[in-house]
């Protein structure tokens, strides 16, 4: 079985060789190229594709894909919003993704936002570099004590909740299918908004949660809220949050996913003038931490993702039970 790795980079490549002992019937080939309608013929030769989040896997993609005999759609991710599910099942292409590969990986680096985001450590370490100690402009607020608002309660949202409680945060969950045995207390989300000190978005984007912040739901947000995304740009209303930050309705910002992400994520962009000015304006403002999607970015989760990456193509070429299937 052969698989071709679209928009692979040296780190993804070191992972999955670590493992390719152990497929002695499956052939990796890793291009740099990521997959768009116009690279999607590069698939010819082979029996599937593996892709990530920021692969254009819509129905244009998936029909050329079907065209060169495509069988099988790897993500190895967690996410799949980018896949248009109708015609991949349209075209007999089955789609398995990576439901979990470290939930901590990803928490950790929500809090890490929040920290410093709220206690403005990207700016303290600039300051010093220069030779500039003093303080101004670098006030935070305790976390102790505060209340923290858990949007999606599934691995990463209840890992998210534990090193809340850890901070000695009152937590509070919302989730359209509680789990009841987490302990956590539930409310509706609309009571979340307006009772958390910080908001932390763990739910997949779906048409129901598509812009699940905006300019109602920020209104009804505490003010001087925190809020952080580590799921998709999409869960958050760019233009709404960027009037809520205007407006002084957020003591902090910590954003790992951006709307626009899409076109230059995990790329050097440095050389080029970017077409629009969304990410430009969200870091003009002092109390707003971004980073580049990297909140999976971890040995421990990069080790999972191949792992269970691999299992899904041998489960396929074995005819065995495709446990991590994606199915509308």
């Amino acid at each position: 079985m052969k698989i071709l790795f679209y928009g692979a980079k040296d780190y993804d490549q070191q992972f999955f060789d670590k493992l390719k002992p152990e497929y002695p019937n499956i052939e990796f080939v890793f291009i740099e190229s990521n997959l768009y309608k116009e690279t999607a013929s590069l698939a010819a030769g082979n029996d599937g594709i593996c892709a990530f989040v920021n692969a254009d896997l819509s129905a244009g993609v998936i029909e050329e894909l079907h065209h060169q005999r495509i069988r099988l759609i790897l993500m190895r991710c967690a996410g799949y919003n980018n896949v248009d599910l109708a015609k991949a099942k349209e075209c007999g292409i089955s789609v398995l993704r990576v439901p979990g590969y470290s939930p901590e990986a990803v928490a950790e680096h929500a809090m890490a936002l929040v920290l410093t985001a709220n206690r403005h450590t990207h700016k303290a370490y600039i300051k010093c570099r220069e030779n500039n100690f003093s303080l101004n402009g670098l006030m935070g607020i305790n976390l102790y004590g505060k209340t923290a608002g858990i949007v999606g309660t599934g691995k990463i949202g209840l890992a998210m909740a534990r090193i809340c409680q850890g901070f000695g945060m009152k937590v509070l969950a919302y989730d359209p299918f509680p789990n009841e045995k987490t302990g956590l207390i539930y409310v509706s989300l609309g009571q979340l908004f307006s009772s958390s000190d910080l908001i932390s978005l763990h739910c997949p984007l779906t048409p129901e949660t598509h812009h699940i912040v905006n300019r109602e739901s920020i209104s009804h947000m505490k003010d001087r809220v925190i809020l952080v995304n580590t799921s998709r740009g999409g869960l958050i209303c760019t233009e709404d949050l960027i009037a809520g930050i205007r407006d002084h309705k957020f003591f902090a910002v910590g954003l790992d996913v951006y709307e626009e992400e899409s076109d230059f994520v995990y790329e050097d962009m440095s050389e080029y003038i970017l077409k629009t000015s969304t990410v430009q304006r969200l870091l003009s403002f002092p109390n707003v931490a971004l980073t580049s999607h990297q909140g999976f970015f971890t040995e421990e989760a990069l080790t999972n993702i191949a792992e269970t990456t691999l299992e899904n193509a041998e489960a396929f070429r074995t005819d065995m039970e495709l446990k991590n299937a994606v199915s509308l």
